[in-house]
C-alpha cells in the first residue's frame, strides 16, 4: 500500500498509521519563505519540504490572532465554538481535539514550545511548553512537574528538546507539535546573528507609503504603522538589551550592536526617514529570527532521516498567522488582508508522491483537524467545521466553500483592529466591518495588494450580490451568534 493510500483511507490501521509532525511558528509570513516567491530572504531547509511536498498558496487562519488561530488548529471549530476569541481568553482543554483523538487511538504525543492557549495542554503524553508569550534568551518552560530555566536561544532550544523527544525512538506511531516563539515581536535575534545582513538594503514593499484612501477608515486609525508605533527601543532594539540577558551576554549584546545602532542614528538624521529607517532595522531582525527557524525545520529533518523515521512520518510547516513586512506601512496581523490572514502551509509526505504540487485554492486553519486526523485513518467528528484537503492533495478538483473569517478582539490598546467578519474565494474577498459599517470588496486578480476597494462603486454589482449571499450563508451555516448576523446582514443589505 503506498503511503498516498494509506494517509486517505479511513480504514487504515493505528499500527501502520503514519508518524505526524506540525512545525507551528509563530507570525510568519510567506514573504519571508523563499519556496513563497521571497526577495527578503533564503529558506533551504523549508523550501526542501515544498519541493518535497505540496506548498499551499492561499491558506487562510480564520482568526489571525496567536491563541485564537492555535484554538482553530486543534478543535477544527471556529472561534465562536471553540471559545477562544481573543488573546485574553482561557482554552477549555475539555473540549474535544484532534490530538486527543490521535491519543485515544494509540498516537504517543508530544507539545513542545509555544503553547499560548493559557491551560495546560491536554491530549498529550509528553508537553514542555513556553509559558504565555515565552522569551526570546533563557527562557522558562512549564512541565508537568513545574517551571524551568533554560538557558540558551528558545528557536534552537526548542529544536533541540523536539530532537530529543524524536531520538527516544517509540513503538507507537507519534505526533509531535513543535511550536516556536519565532518571529514574533520583538524580534531579538540570535547573538551570533546579530550582524547577519548588517549594511543590506532590502527592498521595500510597494505599499510600504500610503494613505489607506480607498479603504475602509479602519485602516486609517490602526496603530500598527512602523514610522508611528515601532517603539525605538524594544522593538527596534536601538540602545537596548534584552533583560533576561545575564552579564557578561549582555555586554557581548550591547557591543555587537555598536556600528548598528550608530548608523541607524546617523541615517534617520540624515533623511529624516522614519519610515524607511525604521523598516530596514525591523525587517533585518525579522529575518534574523526566522532563518534559526529554517535551521530548526532542518535539524528536524535530519534527526528523522538519522532514524530511519523519515519513510514513514509526514511534516507540516504552517504558522499561526501571517504578519505585514511594511505592507501598507505596517508591522503586526490580526486584519483578513492577505499578508496577515494568509499563512505558510506545507506538506511532506514520506511516499514523494504528488512533490513540488502547489496547491492554488483557498484553504483555512480548520482544515487541518480533519486533515490529520484522515492522515491516521480517523473520522473527524461532525462538529468539526473544516474540510480535509487531501483531496486537494491528490490534486482532485473538488468543490470547496469560501474561506470564513471573524475577528473579536475589540479592546485591545495597542493595535486598533476593527472587529469583522469576512469571506474569500480564488478571486474575491468580501470584510464586514460591522461595528464601524463599512465593507470592503477586492478583486485579488487584478489587485492582489489590496488597495482597491470595489464595495462603493467599480465592481461588477452581480459579484457584489453572490459575495454577499456567501457571507450571510456561511454565517448561518456556521451557527455564528444571531445578533451578530443580523447585524452584518443589515449592513450587507444597505
Amino acid at each position: 500500500m503506498s503511503m498516498l493510500s494509506l494517509i486517505t483511507s479511513a480504514a487504515a490501521a493505528v499500527v501502520t498509521a503514519p508518524n505526524i509532525i506540525v512545525i507551528f511558528s509563530d507570525d510568519h509570513a510567506r514573504q519571508a519563505i523563499s519556496a513563497y516567491g521571497s526577495t527578503l530572504i533564503q529558506t533551504p531547509s523549508i523550501d526542501r519540504l515544498a519541493r518535497e511536498g505540496v506548498t499551499f498558496d492561499r491558506h487562510t487562519i480564520p482568526n489571525p490572532l496567536c491563541g485564537p488561530s492555535r484554538a482553530c488548529l486543534f478543535t477544527g471549530k471556529h472561534s465562536h465554538l471553540n471559545g477562544f476569541k481573543d488573546n485574553v481568553s482561557t482554552f477549555d482543554g475539555s473540549q474535544v481535539t484532534f490530538p486527543k483523538l490521535l491519543q485515544q487511538a494509540g498516537y504517543e504525543s508530544a507539545a513542545i514550545g509555544k503553547w499560548h492557549l493559557v491551560s495546560d495542554p491536554t491530549g498529550f503524553d509528553h508537553w514542555d511548553v513556553l509559558p504565555g508569550q515565552g522569551v526570546y534568551h533563557n527562557p522558562d518552560f512549564l512541565t508537568p512537574k513545574g517551571r524551568v530555566k533554560n538557558k540558551g536561544y528558545a528557536t534552537e532550544i526548542i529544536t533541540d528538546k523536539a530532537v530529543d523527544w524524536l531520538k527516544q525512538g517509540r513503538k507507537k506511531p507519534f505526533f509531535l507539535f513543535l511550536g516556536h516563539k519565532a518571529p514574533h515581536r520583538n524580534w531579538e535575534p540570535r547573538i551570533k546573528d546579530i550582524n547577519r545582513w548588517a549594511g543590506v538594503r532590502f527592498p521595500e514593499p510597494s505599499t510600504l507609503r500610503t494613505d489607506y484612501a480607498t479603504l475602509a477608515r479602519g485602516a486609517q486609525k490602526a496603530l500598527m504603522r512602523i514610522d508611528r508605533h515601532m517603539r525605538q527601543g524594544v522593538d527596534l532594539l536601538v540602545d537596548w538589551a534584552p533583560p533576561q540577558l545575564d552579564g557578561k551576554d549582555r555586554e557581548v549584546w550591547r557591543a555587537a550592536w555598536g556600528s548598528q545602532n550608530a548608523a541607524y542614528h546617523q541615517r534617520l538624521s540624515a533623511t529624516g526617514d522614519l519610515m524607511g529607517v525604521n523598516y530596514q532595522r525591523y525587517i533585518a531582525n525579522y529575518l534574523r529570527c526566522i532563518s534559526v527557524v529554517d535551521e530548526g525545520v532542518g535539524e528536524v529533518m535530519a534527526a528523522l532521516k538519522k532514524s530511519g523515521q523519515d519513510k514513514n512520518t509526514i511534516v507540516v510547516y504552517t504558522s499561526d498567522q501571517g504578519f505585514f513586512l511594511g505592507e501598507k506601512g505596517w508591522y503586526d496581523k490580526r486584519w483578513f488582508y492577505e499578508p496577515s490572514a494568509g499563512t505558510p502551509l506545507i506538506v511532506r509526505f514520506p511516499d514523494k508522491m504528488n512533490q513540488g504540487r502547489r496547491v492554488s485554492v483557498p484553504t483555512s486553519g480548520v482544515d487541518m483537524a480533519p486533515t490529520i486526523l484522515e492522515w491516521a485513518g480517523l473520522k473527524a467528528p461532525v462538529e468539526m467545521q473544516g474540510e480535509s484537503l487531501n483531496p486537494l492533495v491528490k490534486g482532485e478538483l473538488s468543490a470547496r466553500r469560501p474561506v470564513y473569517g471573524h475577528f473579536y478582539e475589540d479592546n485591545d490598546p495597542d493595535h486598533k483592529v476593527p472587529k469583522y467578519t469576512a469571506i474569500a474565494t480564488v478571486r474575491w474577498k468580501l470584510i464586514c466591518y460591522y461595528d464601524l459599517g463599512e465593507c470592503e470588496l477586492f478583486d485579488l486578480r487584478s489587485d492582489p495588494t489590496e488597495s482597491r476597494n470595489l464595495w462603493l462603486g467599480g465592481g461588477d454589482q452581480q459579484v457584489k450580490a453572490e459575495m454577499v449571499r456567501k457571507l450571510s450563508s456561511e454565517m448561518r451555516r456556521l451557527k455564528e451568534d444571531g445578533a451578530v448576523i443580523q447585524k452584518v446582514e443589515k449592513l450587507l443589505l444597505k
